[in-house]
Order: structure tokens, then C-alpha cells, then sequence
């Protein structure tokens, strides 16, 4: 718990010390476009840097929603059937329905021109996941400990029959034992994992800019102000949300939360009601995503030219293509935030935003203190990316040789 309380922390201060470099450099720049800023910096490849970077991140968040959608999409669908057999049944594959739920919802309006009443749906999604926390909270108080006692004997039982007995509740007995107390400080295969996610999971650094040209009576300190809030609240609710799926659950969480409730504890009505909620927000968050991928690669490749409905059209197809092939053959929700957070994630917090303000903010030589401390972060982000992108290629490495991921 200490460990998540630490990365956690400095995360989110390292986060918002470039949200903070990254204003200082609009300003003194002169543009309010993360891809200009990378240009004026160092022409096309500083360009390029932005662009792949943001483009990355965004595909990266789409795979998330998606992968929601294929871990709880079926699960819904089982509880309002009351199916027990899911044997051959294609419309409870995952990969199934990821790709029907693409085509028919999402397709249609990620191919609009402009956003309109898609912008609402980023407060939708912060609602539920205000819904999600509070489960998660109170059902650390309403699921006994140990599991592992009820895990273990499902197993014998699954061993000596030939169907497989689902998980009850009951099967859960309150005894001593040292699975029910927290480990402060965790260590193995999947530790390398931690850094990534969480610096994945704090970008909003190319939404940053056109929220403060946005932004009435708008000043560099009131931008920072409004960070500082955004951030304490997601820090939040990123800490509790961990602590309490921890502490319910210890070693047996899985990589997506809320699929480790129906795999060791069951579904009820309140969890249903919360796989439903988050299905509506991702799935009609996932549109709001493509656009500004969609506007990225368009002024890329083609920004002298008018609008045109086919091209417009085959690069979100093509996107949402691309995205639904990763959802589909990559094994985990884990394997995307770590690759996408040590990557993308690791530009855009630490990398250009330094090196943008090193490269354009004349005003400061470089042995000012500011200069300096820019330098320091623009190096502890390429070791946070070298050294993650190193550790995660290694336990892919060792896992595909032992046959397990």
C-alpha cells in the first residue's frame, strides 16, 4: 500500500511540474497546439514527436474502453440472461462483441464531423466512476477475508468433478491467516508494470492547451490552479479505488478491477448496475477519443486539402480497425497501459514538455535554476522510459519462454 501511496504521489507531482513547463513554453512560444510547439521547437521531427506521441496515448486509451467492453459486455449479458452454460454461445465472446459494439455504436458516431453532444460524455464518465468507487469502497466492507479459503476449495471441488462449480460467497471463512494482512511493499514480475500504468494514467498534457485557450479571464496561474484541483481529485480517486481493491481482494486482484468481483465473488444487482454505467461511459467516450487522433493524422498527411467524406471516413475506419485488433489478440488491459505508459505516456509528461521548454524559452539561460531543473527531468524521463520499455520487453521475453503471459 505505501508503494502505490508513493508512486502515486510522485506521479502526480512530476505531472503537474510539467503541465506547468508546458504553460510557461506556450507562452513564451506562441502557440497553444502541443504539435506547433514541437515544430517551433525542432521543425518536423519535434512535430512528428507530438503527433506520434498523442496519437499513441489515445489509441492506447481507446484499447482501455474496448477492453472494458470485452472484459464486461459478456458478464452483463450472462447475468440479464441467467445463462450458467456459456459453452458455444458466440454472442458471449468478448471479441465478438467488441467488434459488433464497434460497428454499430461506435462507427456511427466517431464518423461525425464535430463532437457536439459527445463533449458531454467525459462528465458522464467521471460520474461513473465517482458510482465505481463508492462499490468498490463499500464492498471492501461486505466481502469476508481470507478468499483464498473459498478459491482453494473450488478448486478441489472443480478437480473431482467434471462441470465446473462456481465461486460462492459462502464458501469464504473468517480465520487468522497472513493473506489478510497488507504487504507495504510488493516486489515481483508485475511491479514493472506500476510505473507505467500510473504515468499512463495521468496524461492530459494535449488536453491542457486548449482548455487554457478556452478559459475565461484566462492566466497562466489560473491554468495552474485548475490543474492542481483535476490532479488532487484524480489522485484521489485513483488511491482509494486501489486501496480498497487491495484490501478486498490482496493478490487475487486482477489486471481489471471490476472483473475480479465477478470472478472470485459472484455478480450482484449494485455490481451490474455499475458494469452497465461504465459500459454506456466507455463506449460512448471512445468516439470523443478518435477525433482528436482523427484531426492529428489528417493535418499529418493531408492539412492543404478541403474536407472529404472518404477520407474522412477510411481513417476512422482504419483507427477503429486498428485499435479493435489490438483489444482483440493482445492478452491484457495491463500489456497496453504499461507499453503505451513507458512509451507515449513517458513523452508527453516528461520528455517534450522539457526539452519544448529548454528549446523555446530564451528568456532564462541554461544555468538558471529553472534551465536546470528542466534538464534533470527531461533525463529522469528518458531513464523512466529506457529503463520501463527494458523491464516490460524482459517479462515479455520470460514469459513467452516459460508459455504463460
Amino acid at each position: 500500500m505505501k508503494q502505490t501511496l508513493i508512486l502515486l504521489t510522485f506521479v502526480s507531482i512530476f505531472s503537474l511540474y510539467s503541465v506547468h513547463l508546458l504553460l510557461k513554453t506556450a507562452n513564451e512560444g506562441g502557440s497553444l497546439l502541443y504539435e506547433q510547439l514541437g515544430h517551433k521547437a525542432f521543425g518536423l521531427v519535434g512535430k512528428l514527436a507530438a503527433s506520434g506521441s498523442i496519437t499513441m496515448q489515445n489509441i492506447g486509451a481507446m484499447s482501455s474502453y474496448l477492453f472494458i467492453v470485452k472484459y464486461e459486455l459478456p458478464l452483463v449479458i450472462q447475468a440479464l440472461m441467467n445463462i450458467e452454460d456459456t459453452t458455444g454461445l458466440w454472442y458471449l465472446n468478448g471479441d465478438y462483441l467488441v467488434l459488433l459494439v464497434s460497428l454499430v455504436l461506435i462507427l456511427p458516431l466517431s464518423l461525425l464531423r464535430n463532437l457536439g453532444y459527445l463533449g458531454y460524455t467525459s462528465g458522464l464518465s467521471l460520474l461513473c466512476m465517482m458510482f465505481f468507487l463508492i462499490v468498490v469502497i463499500c464492498k471492501k466492507f461486505q466481502i469476508p477475508c481470507p478468499v483464498e479459503v473459498g478459491l482453494i476449495i473450488n478448486e478441489t471441488i472443480n478437480s473431482t468433478l467434471t462441470q465446473p462449480m462456481a465461486f460462492a460467497p459462502e464458501m469464504v471463512f473468517n480465520m487468522t491467516d497472513d493473506s489478510c494482512r497488507p504487504r507495504y511493499f510488493i516486489f515481483n514480475s508485475q511491479t514493472v508494470y506500476a510505473v507505467p500504468i500510473l504515468t499512463f494514467s495521468f496524461v492530459c498534457h494535449p488536453a491542457i492547451l486548449p482548455i487554457y485557450e478556452e478559459l475565461k479571464g484566462r492566466s497562466r496561474r489560473r491554468m495552474m490552479n485548475v490543474s492542481k484541483i483535476s490532479f488532487f481529485s484524480m489522485f484521489l480517486m485513483y488511491l482509494l479505488a486501489a486501496l480498497f481493491g487491495y484490501l478486498t481482494f490482496y493478490e487475487h486482484v486482477e489486471s481489471e478491477l471490476l472483473h475480479t468481483y465477478s470472478t472470485i465473488v459472484g455478480t450482484d444487482i449494485l455490481l451490474l448496475t455499475v458494469r452497465l454505467a461504465v459500459l454506456v461511459a466507455v463506449t460512448l467516450t471512445v468516439p470523443v477519443v478518435i477525433f482528436p487522433i482523427r484531426s492529428s493524422v489528417t493535418h499529418l498527411l493531408c492539412a492543404a486539402k478541403d474536407f472529404s467524406w472518404w477520407r474522412h471516413s477510411l481513417i476512422t475506419v482504419s483507427i477503429l480497425a486498428f485499435t479493435n485488433l489490438l483489444v482483440i489478440f493482445v492478452p491484457t488491459i495491463r500489456d497496453i497501459f504499461g507499453f503505451i505508459g513507458a512509451s507515449a505516456a513517458a513523452m508527453l509528461i516528461f520528455i517534450l514538455p522539457s526539452a519544448f521548454y529548454i528549446k523555446l524559452v530564451k528568456k532564462e539561460p541554461m544555468k538558471s535554476v529553472q534551465k536546470i531543473g528542466a534538464v534533470f527531468f527531461l533525463l529522469s524521463g528518458i531513464v523512466v522510459m529506457t529503463g520501463s520499455m527494458a523491464l516490460i520487453v524482459l517479462d515479455w521475453v520470460h514469459n513467452a519462454q516459460g508459455g504463460g503471459h
